[in-house]
């Protein structure tokens, strides 16, 4: 299960609404493993991509959001990115690029927001549990 704060949800329709019709994108903050993770924070990030229908994230990005995500004692839980014109599940690029074992991925698409936990070469749904906890974001 993933707990993801309401705020954070509207944050990433907010963003993927923004960059259409090309892709956002972004890494998300917080702990946990296993089973149950708890998102605290998102680190949207400038989609170097070329093409607008896939997202990679600038590593400077990168790089800054484990910088803060260490100082608040979390980590980078999992990635999230949009679908503008396709459906809210990973793409055969989602796949081909996906290494991290027991990482999130957020897809945002026109019927809303998933969450996927990459394992074994694959992706397997993750249940979103939405709550009003207080969280940060960085811009």
């Amino acid at each position: 299960m993933l707990f993801l704060p309401a705020a954070l949800l509207a944050q990433i329709a907010g963003e993927a609404q923004a960059a259409s019709p090309r892709e956002c994108c972004g890494l998300i903050e917080g702990a946990g493993g296993g089973r149950d993770f708890h998102a605290t924070a998102l680190h949207p990030a400038l989609n170097l991509a070329a093409a607008p229908d896939r997202f990679e994230i600038d590593p400077a990005a990168h790089f800054a959001a484990v910088k803060a995500a260490r100082e608040n004692g979390h980590a980078i839980i999992g990635c999230y990115h949009s679908h503008p014109q396709g459906r809210a599940e990973p793409s055969r690029h989602d796949v081909a690029g996906a290494q991290e074992e027991n990482f999130l991925w957020l897809i945002a698409g026109p019927e809303g927001v998933k969450a996927f936990a990459y394992s074994a070469g694959g992706f397997e749904p993750v249940k979103l549990i939405l709550g009003a906890d207080l969280v940060t974001s960085s811009l």
